[in-house]
């Protein structure tokens, strides 16, 4: 992975962790156990610190930043989605940012809530615990079910469950030119979208 030191400060990566090949750490930042940083992630420790705790994950293309001496949190379990961007914040444990959601200066996501996809955190918004914010700006939509909260958990464990599949497999390859004729597929936990779960019932 690009790894840089920045005025002696060198980052640091728990062995258990997974951060892609194509992720950039740079300085002060704190990847805690079990944690996954995937693809073309930005995890910038060049001004404040950053830290994600046990089970953390950041995925593609997401982007962690900060003032400088401000820290940027993923607590134990957060889960960030694909393009989002943390910038000074803090996120709870068992947490939720969506899907391109942005959370600025001085938030704070609550333990257990989740940040809509393409949300606006506004800087200094508190999140209650186990409530839903959607919206530009965020706002409070309402208290997350139990059913809702269990889901994300789902979720975040089969994100580290790839952890593991990904530090004992990935590895780099040359495509192939034709489809095999008996095709494997990926062995996958049977976790389904939210909506999925609900139009099941």
């Amino acid at each position: 992975m690009p790894c840089y030191a920045i005025e002696g400060v060198v980052p640091v990566v728990d062995p258990t962790a997974y951060v892609h090949p194509s992720a950039v750490l740079i300085g002060d930042v704190i990847v805690g156990p079990d944690c996954y940083i995937g693809p073309c992630a930005s995890l910038r420790g060049d001004f404040g610190r950053i830290v994600l705790h046990r089970g953390a994950n950041v995925q593609d293309t997401c982007v962690v930043h900060g003032f400088p001496s401000a820290d940027t949190v993923v607590e134990e379990n957060g889960h960030i989605g694909h393009g989002a961007v943390l910038h000074s914040c803090m996120v709870r444990r068992d947490a939720l940012v969506g899907m391109n959601a942005v959370v600025m200066d001085e938030a704070e996501i609550g333990e257990k809530a989740i940040v809509a996809a393409s949300a606006f955190v506004r800087a200094g918004m508190k999140i209650p615990p186990r409530s839903l914010v959607a919206g530009v700006p965020a706002k409070v939509i309402r208290d997350l079910s139990d059913e809702e909260i269990a889901w994300k958990l789902e979720g975040t464990l089969t994100y580290q469950d790839l952890t593991k599949r990904c530090l004992a497999t990935m590895q780099e390859v040359h495509p192939l030119t034709v489809v095999e004729a008996d095709r494997p597929r990926l062995r996958a936990p049977d976790v389904k979208p939210l909506i999925a779960t609900k139009r099941d019932k």
